[in-house]
């Protein structure tokens, strides 16, 4: 068997999206054909291919505006697992990012960041990702409204405020998947929310404080049926009430990362749930 140096990593296409499809719902992620698309279309997806060409392990890079880059998707199949493909290939993209003097940023489960700390990844700030059910019904609060197309350009650098980078294309497609769940308020604060494979997934969600907040997930959540995700900023631990208070309950933790970097790019006191860890 080869040894990981000697792996053949491809750059995949978009005609092996399904093939990627199969690989994230193999581990149960919650990603759509339109989330891979993205990566394929605004960044790069490093792939293995098996003997007959259909991807074994994925790794994603979308750079972004900020002279910073998410690495994400970074997925090998159950068969081939223990033999440090993963490893190989997270390294494929930070050599890549480092190519293109772009910092790496990623979210790790705690299982990834034992791999990403000795590759000389830090700590910015920790996550969780919550789940529950939506309500169901529309939910009205004073000063949000529905967003619109010709919101788009708005949010979009409201998120950058918050994010550090622009990404006006993530807006766009959150925004075209499910216009019914995206929600802006007087203060320049908005929330988002797309349909996953496995439940409609908030975020991200950015506003002038807590209280904010508060109101646009409550009107986001109403506005979703049946199983939701969203991913939190632990700092905000109001928020974690009320959705405790809604029966959700934590799935999992992440911490978000930085290749050699311990400061966020944007603005932290404004962000309260993140686009998810594929796309930070």
């Amino acid at each position: 068997m080869a040894s990981t140096d000697e792996l053949q990593l491809d750059r995949l296409t978009e005609k092996l999206a399904a093939g990627c499809m199969a690989l994230s719902a193999e581990a149960g992620w919650n990603q759509t054909p339109d989330d891979w698309a993205l990566f394929m279309r605004h960044g790069t997806v490093f792939g293995l291919p098996d003997a007959d060409g259909h991807p074994v392990a994925t790794g994603a890079i979308l750079p972004y505006s900020g002279q910073f880059a998410w690495i994400s998707m970074v997925l090998v199949t159950a068969s081939r697992r223990g033999a440090r493909i993963g490893t190989r290939i997270l390294k494929t993209c930070c050599a890549e990012l480092a190519r293109r003097a772009l910092v790496a940023v990623l979210d790790a489960t705690p299982a990834g960041e034992r791999v990403y700390r000795p590759l000389g990844f830090e700590p910015i700030f920790a996550l969780s990702r919550w789940q529950g059910e939506g309500g169901g019904e529309c939910v009205r609060h004073t000063g949000i409204r529905p967003m619109t197309k010709a919101d788009i350009d708005a949010v979009a650098a409201i998120d950058a405020a918050a994010f550090g980078a622009r990404r006006t294309f993530l807006v766009e497609s959150f925004f075209r998947r499910a216009p019914q769940l995206s929600f802006l308020n007087e203060r320049g604060g908005f929330v988002l929310a797309r349909p996953g494979r496995i439940a409609s997934q908030i975020g991200p969600l950015v506003a002038a404080d807590e209280d904010d907040a508060a109101f646009l997930l409550d009107v986001a959540l109403g506005a979703v049926a049946g199983p939701a995700f969203l991913d939190l900023c632990d700092r905000w631990t109001g928020l974690a009430r009320r959705l405790e208070q809604r029966r959700f309950t934590v799935q999992r933790p992440y911490l978000r990362m930085a290749l050699g970097r311990r400061a966020p790019f944007g603005d932290a006191e404004r962000t309260f749930v993140v686009a998810g860890p594929e796309f930070g």
